[in-house]
């Protein structure tokens, strides 16, 4: 911390520092705020003056035969404590920190655990053994998760009183499905942490275990003090399962719980902790149900329009499709060869009726029609068609329109 300091520099001549009330008080409250033994202190002492303020507010001292400490127990922490005066004269051990009160430039006690002096030794016990096993790292090891769905829980708990029937009863209502292992132990006695031990032991070998749960009820420091052994945290600890630590109410804290991989704050709620809800996973099936059946849905529609897509391809590939194309331009070429050939079938029959009518007009039948006759000579059929082809005495044939005759040359003239 930076010393104020206490004098001032004028024309180069030191001068007193003058200071406020204020500063010096927030001083004295930040050393004494910086000196740690002060923030974590325990003091045992006799209650006097003791006080409930409207609020809520505890005011009281604590004092011994030579000194004396006014004390602040405020309403929220008087609240959760398990155990409060009855009034001035009690012999009490409180903790809590040193601190400064500004208005009143008081420096006081500020509460927040009350405990009969009877027990003060446990305490000091426990906060022992709570900081050496700390020290040595036995609660800073990896914590453990729990299993999802355990199928076999072990239970360290009295096998008779209320605690084992509440856990059972959470288990039966919340996860039906997993099978219970207890294994029996005493929670309260000079027997206690060994039964503790032992029935942890036990249960590591059994195979299967997914989860163990360590519960006993409420109860004071000293009916809670099994669970405060050094044996059963490093016990707790060594667990080749994870445990969760349930003892007492919420409010009690044993070492049990700092070596545990989860601690609950009671009994019940340990069984709650280890299993699922069953209403939660029947939310969780229906919502997957419903996710499966959009997915599959989804899936199938997907698949379906693949599907299309593949058969609208293989029929674009189809040989199928290149025979019909292939049938139409056929029957199209039929169809132009039918209409070529006609055409040229039609062409022909003009041309040909054509021919007739010029071979009909030189026709030597039509010549005959007109009254014209055909000679030839009956010797070599010759046709005579010059008067010096033939001679006197030569036979000839004469073909008319409707038949022929022979004839004799008589007499030719040039």
């Amino acid at each position: 911390m930076d010393q104020l300091p206490l004098f001032a520099q004028d024309g180069g001549q030191p001068s007193p520092r003058v200071f406020s009330v204020s500063e010096i008080t927030n001083r004295i409250k930040a050393l004494l705020e910086s000196d740690w033994p002060l923030r974590d202190l325990w003091l045992e002492g006799e209650i006097s003056n003791w006080r409930q303020s409207p609020s809520g507010h505890v005011y009281f001292t604590l004092k011994d035969r030579e000194a004396s400490i006014r004390c602040v127990l405020w309403k929220s922490t008087a609240r959760r404590l398990r155990y409060l005066p009855s009034g001035d004269g009690e012999a009490v051990l409180a903790h809590g920190h040193i601190s400064v009160y500004e208005t009143q430039g008081q420096y006081q006690f500020y509460v927040d655990d009350l405990q009969p002096i009877g027990v003060g030794t446990l305490y000091a016990q426990f906060e022992q053994l709570k900081a050496r096993l700390a020290e040595e790292g036995l609660f800073e090891q990896a914590k453990r998760p729990l299993p999802r769905f355990p199928q076999r829980i072990g239970v360290v708990t009295s096998p008779v009183g209320a605690v084992l029937r509440d856990i059972l009863n959470v288990l039966r209502r919340r996860y039906p499905l997993s099978e219970v292992i207890l294994s029996p132990t005493s929670v309260q006695g000079d027997q206690a942490p060994h039964q503790i031990v032992s029935a942890l032991r036990a249960l590591s070998r059994v195979e299967g275990i997914d989860v163990i749960i360590l519960a006993r009820g409420g109860g004071s420091l000293e009916d809670l003090w099994a669970f405060n052994d050094e044996q059963v945290a490093r016990t707790v600890a060594a667990s080749p399962v994870p445990v969760v630590c349930g003892v007492g109410h919420e409010t009690d804290v044993t070492i049990a719980d700092f070596a545990a991989d989860l601690r609950a704050p009671t009994p019940s709620a340990a069984a709650e902790l280890v299993v699922p809800a069953r209403a939660e996973l029947t939310r969780q099936l229906t919502d997957l149900r419903m996710h499966l059946s959009a997915a599959a849905e989804e899936m199938i529609i997907g698949r379906q329009q693949r599907l299309g897509a593949e058969r609208r391809a293989l029929q674009r590939l189809s040989p199928q499709s290149w025979i019909d194309r292939q049938r139409q331009r056929l029957d199209d070429l039929s169809q132009a060869a039918h209409k070529v050939v006609t055409y040229r079938l039609r062409l022909q029959r003009e041309r040909v009726n054509s021919l007739s009518s010029r071979v009909s007009a030189l026709n030597p039948t039509a010549t005959l029609e007109r009254g014209y006759a055909i000679v030839r000579r009956v010797e070599d059929n010759q046709v005579v068609v010059r008067i010096r082809q033939v001679a006197p005495g030569d036979q000839l044939s004469v073909q008319v329109s409707d038949g022929t005759f022979e004839s004799t040359v008589q007499d030719g003239n040039a």
